[in-house]
């Protein structure tokens, strides 16, 4: 099954000559696009995705959503299983493990971590792990406070790990408030999550002698919105980044068929993000990335044509309230990180 998933997907990605003479530590997120088990959680609004609802969601389409999402997560791995996966969108331990033991995954032994949030339909965050290259240290939620009249959000999911540097990496994986009832209007709670976001990463800043410092996630903002762009105050990379400043990484100009994780309306949009501390694009470190070295993964496979609009949209599990099959309503994004320590943990 592995061999099937892998077979000619490699060149769907070509890495830099640099990226194959180094180690290559591949970190993605991807929202998957409500992955619902098909069992009733008395405690949350799960109603519409199990079998005798309006979606008609079954075990057979559950299954299938389990080997859609091994299949993206293989096929971007390339030869080599990412070493961090964040997801949102997922509902609870138990379509984790299904996805992790369960499903054509389980050939790389992924282990998680991941959220119990407060979300009225709750959703969570989680983080995929491969645990000889991520020797997990800590990992806890972050509750956000309710703000005004908007439903409780995702929690903050914040996990350390040493790398084979034997320097530790911290990892916090969110998705922010959506766009629901209008931009202007759910801007104030992605605001407020962002403020939570950057209180979190200046504290792990100024805290690790050495900090390496990954945001990535579902941000519902775009990279000149005022929650990424004013209040987590993250920027394109500059010739020379400040070592405890953040920027953006996702490169839409490496994928030349799309120019953003989601379309909506037509119209493609870059609303999945990966940040990071300035210290990581220090090319001099013995782990570092770049914006080359990131991206949006937009193979045909995750793709249809736009029938209202021009061009091509994501594959979605659901169209409305049409069963389609396919993957997500986003794409993922990544970004590599060179390893230039070979070592054991």
């Amino acid at each position: 099954m592995r061999k099937f998933f892998l077979i000619l997907y490699a060149s769907l990605l070509i890495p830099s000559p640099r990226a194959e003479a180094q180690a290559r530590f591949r970190v993605m997120a991807w929202n998957v696009e409500n992955l619902f088990d098909t069992r009733h959680d008395t405690l949350k609004n799960d109603h519409e995705f199990l079998p005798q609802a309006y979606r008609h969601w079954t075990y057979t389409r559950y299954r299938q959503k389990l080997d859609n999402v091994a299949r993206v997560i293989a096929a971007l791995g390339e030869w080599e299983a990412p070493a961090l996966v964040a997801l949102c969108e997922v509902e609870n331990d138990t379509v984790l493990i299904d996805l992790t033991r369960h499903s054509p995954l389980k050939e790389w032994r992924y282990r998680f971590v991941s959220t119990h949030s407060p979300d009225p339909r709750g959703i969570d965050v989680a983080l995929l792990y491969q645990r000889d290259r991520f020797k997990l240290l800590s990992s806890r939620s972050i509750r956000i406070a309710p703000l005004g009249r908007h439903h409780r959000t995702r929690d903050l999911l914040h996990a350390s790990g040493l790398l084979l540097t034997g320097d530790t990496l911290d990892i916090i994986v969110c998705h922010l408030p959506s766009r629901t009832g209008g931009v202007k209007e759910s801007a104030p709670y992605r605001d407020f999550v962002a403020s939570r976001i950057r209180a979190e990463a200046d504290s792990l800043l100024h805290a690790r002698y050495h900090p390496q410092l990954i945001i990535l996630g579902d941000f519902n903002d775009y990279p000149s919105s005022s929650s990424i762009r004013k209040v987590l105050q993250a920027v394109a990379p500059p010739t020379q980044p400040a070592a405890l400043s953040l920027y953006h990484l996702p490169n839409p100009r490496a994928t030349q068929n799309v120019r953003g994780s989601y379309k909506y309306r037509g119209r493609w949009e870059l609303i999945d993000h990966i940040l990071v501390s300035g210290t990581l694009l220090d090319t001099t470190s013995s782990f570092f990335t770049s914006d080359e070295l990131s991206g949006i993964f937009a193979p045909p496979f995750l793709l249809v044509a736009d029938p209202e609009h021009d061009g091509l949209q994501p594959f979605r599990t659901y169209k409305g309230m049409k069963y389609q099959g396919g993957y997500s309503d986003h794409l993922p994004v990544y970004a590599d990180f060179i390893d230039n320590n070979n070592s054991e943990l």
